[in-house]
């Protein structure tokens, strides 16, 4: 079954720090571009980080960058996203997907993506 699976989300106190890891079967992650976007209730969805499939560029969106690092681990056919300095204003649900194709890194930037997982809850208050 192609799929991918974000765990690590939970409840922290502002200024802490979590890891949310997107694990992929199925398929190979490392060919695709991968995304963390999150969607808060009654909110729009916003593109967090990208990373690039052929040398790992990476994009943060202004309101995590210095805070937020996303990598990956083709060994393990993973990627993560590394959030430090958590704020109540990153409480959200964030969605790892992927982006296949020559055009991938680009449609990742816009938001473009062609699958994502259910989702991990992020919550971060005193």
């Amino acid at each position: 079954q192609v799929q991918v699976v974000e765990s690590g989300g939970g409840l922290v106190q502002p200024g802490g720090s979590l890891r949310l890891s997107c694990a992929a079967s199925g398929f190979t992650l490392g060919d695709y571009a991968v995304g963390w976007f999150r969607q808060a209730p009654g909110k729009e969805r916003e593109g967090v980080s990208c990373i690039s499939s052929l040398d790992d560029m990476t994009y943060y969106t202004d309101s995590v960058k210095g805070r937020f690092t996303i990598s990956r681990d083709n060994a393990k056919n993973t990627v993560y996203l590394q959030m430090n300095s958590l704020k109540p204003e990153d409480t959200s649900i964030y969605y790892c997907a992927t982006v296949w194709g020559s055009r991938s890194w680009l449609k990742c930037l816009n938001g473009e993506y062609d699958s994502w997982g259910q989702g991990a809850q992020v919550t971060v208050s005193p």
